[in-house]
């Protein structure tokens, strides 16, 4: 009898292991097939680059991917290993754009009238990949530097930042409510 080399190798297993298809996780063009939480858009942006420099564009209305207007923006770092979140908005959203390094996002929503309730979004941006990842208000969000060095985003939340009354809920990272654990434990 004649074994596929697929039935060839599972022979050479270890008695009790089985081999395990990988299922389909993105479409031909590259669009991952997972759904989304929803209001959650996350943006690709091409480089423009030639002998002088690098030049990326980080938000234009014109995309129309989100309706409000730019009022505010900061730049945020993690330091390597480093986690920040879980925090929540109840008034703004915010519109995150990676700028450099390798960050893993998660997100949680946990708006009882939304369709994607309880749903958990997780994905990596970094510099070779870079874009806007827009995060509604209600969607519980951490972010991990899991490269080496520095990462760095901008944020363009939808409302200004009140240093009087901070529109920012935080939960621990590690908790009973978000069904994630980051890699090294460091989530719940």
């Amino acid at each position: 009898m004649t074994l596929s080399i697929c039935e060839e190798g599972a022979r050479g297993l270890k008695s009790g292991a089985a081999l395990v298809k990988d299922r389909q996780t993105v479409l031909p063009g590259g669009e991952p097939i997972s759904p989304r939480i929803t209001g959650v858009v996350v943006h690709r942006r091409p480089l423009q680059e030639d002998e002088r420099g690098e030049l990326m564009e980080i938000y234009s209305p014109e995309w129309g991917i989100h309706s409000q207007p730019l009022v505010y923006a900061y730049f945020v770092s993690i330091r390597p290993g480093r986690v920040k979140g879980w925090v929540l908005h109840k008034l703004q959203d915010d519109r995150l754009f990676f700028l450099r390094g390798v960050i893993r996002i998660a997100l949680f929503d946990d708006r009882p009238d939304s369709h994607t309730y309880r749903m958990l979004n997780v994905f990596v941006m970094s510099e070779r990949n870079r874009g806007l990842v827009i995060i509604p208000k209600g969607v519980f969000h951490a972010l991990k530097n899991i490269g080496t060095d520095d990462a760095s985003f901008i944020n363009l939340p939808s409302r200004p930042y009140n240093h009087a009354d901070p529109d920012k809920y935080r939960l621990a990272v590690k908790n009973d409510l978000i069904p994630f654990a980051f890699a090294d434990g460091s989530g719940a």
